[in-house]
């Protein structure tokens, strides 16, 4: 597959990706970065090693928080399913002429 190329900046630095993403969703990804990264900074004066540090924690945070609601949601909606399955099976046998 074709590799797209970006120029993005994150907290002030210029950095080219590739990937075979659109060029426009490596730059929304880098534009995320860059503000979080400005949110964590905002707070307290922090070394660039501290501010890439605790910015990675960050969304890591946030990446395993919404892992962990998509696998609650599955799990709901595998549930409504089954639910879904009894009831279809109930109202059938009920509908049976006897």
């Amino acid at each position: 597959m074709k590799k797209n190329r970006a120029v993005v900046t994150v907290h002030g630095r210029e950095y080219t990706l590739l990937g075979e993403e659109p060029t426009d969703y490596m730059q929304r990804v880098a534009a995320y970065v860059d503000r979080r990264m400005s949110e964590i900074s905002f707070s307290a004066p922090l070394s660039e090693d501290r501010l890439m540090a605790l910015t990675a924690l960050n969304l890591a945070d946030e990446l395993l928080k919404s892992k962990d609601e998509v696998a609650a949601m599955r799990r709901e909606m595998a549930n409504m399913r089954r639910e879904m399955a009894a009831l279809r099976k109930k109202s059938a046998e009920g509908a049976k002429p006897e």
